[in-house]
């Protein structure tokens, strides 16, 4: 109760804000449109606005399943075997001096205008952090409990999945919680370059029209199914991951 009435007096404050900022400087509506026209947007268009948001929701909780189990099986092969370690790891390094924007444009050339490319382009975003969370939680492992599983004559594949992995799993946990936010950036910037529905598709089409309102209407959207995207993931990884797997290891 005392976060969810954090979470209102953030917003309340916020929109207090937008309205004083429009009180203050008495820009125009197609600059910056009031809090109460973008809710009357929100209501009027909301079966627009629920179309196109189905649409990118299925783009970033498909990107962030495969996101998250490709960061998985790479963080576990790259700590268990030191050559590909030593040839993978500097390509994982330079592949994040490359703008990921840049990529978008090639991505909806290889995987076409539909879901493919959004989906690319939202794992692309979170596989990095969520790799290396889970990576360097893997090679931070007590040294006592491995020495401990050694002594208990554990094989490499036991000392792996009964007390690396568990140990590593908040590591793990924490790279999921900022895919949840970085994967919506990734779905949107692949609309932005080409879709033909979408909640990115939908601001470039309002901004086309000059419909200010409805820009931020999709800007909302996208921002309320962000937050539940992350407190949804933060649910997970808090009673299913935290709980069940690291008090294990105490």
């Amino acid at each position: 109760m005392k976060q969810l009435a954090v979470t209102c007096a953030s917003i309340f404050l916020g929109l207090a804000l937008w309205q004083g900022v429009i009180w203050a400087t008495d820009l125009p509506r197609f600059i910056l449109p009031a809090p109460a026209l973008v809710a009357q947007t929100i209501w009027e268009s909301r079966a627009l606005l629920a179309e196109n948001a189905l649409v990118t929701i299925s783009e970033v909780v498909l990107g962030l399943i495969l996101g998250a189990a490709l960061g998985f099986g790479s963080g576990i092969v790259l700590a268990t075997s030191p050559r590909v370690r030593a040839l993978v790891q500097p390509l994982l390094v330079f592949s994040q001096a490359v703008p990921v924007f840049a990529l978008a444009p090639i991505l909806t050339l290889w995987f076409g205008y539909g879901l493919g490319s959004k989906i690319a382009m939202a794992l692309l975003i979170i596989y990095f952090p969520v790799t290396s969370s889970f990576f360097d939680a893997l090679m931070r492992v007590p040294k006592n409990w491995l020495d401990m599983g050694h002594v208990m004559s554990a094989n490499r594949a036991r000392l792996l999945w009964h007390i690396r992995v568990p140990a590593a799993l908040p590591g793990f946990a924490s790279g999921l919680r900022l895919a949840a936010v970085y994967a919506p950036i990734g779905a949107i910037i692949g609309e932005w370059v080409g879709a033909s529905k979408g909640l990115g598709y939908l601001m470039l089409l309002a901004n086309g029209r000059a419909k200010t309102d409805l820009m931020f209407a999709a800007l909302i959207v996208l921002a309320v199914f962000t937050l539940i995207l992350h407190a949804g993931v933060s649910a997970f990884v808090k009673h299913w991951i935290e709980r069940r797997f690291a008090p294990d290891q105490h």
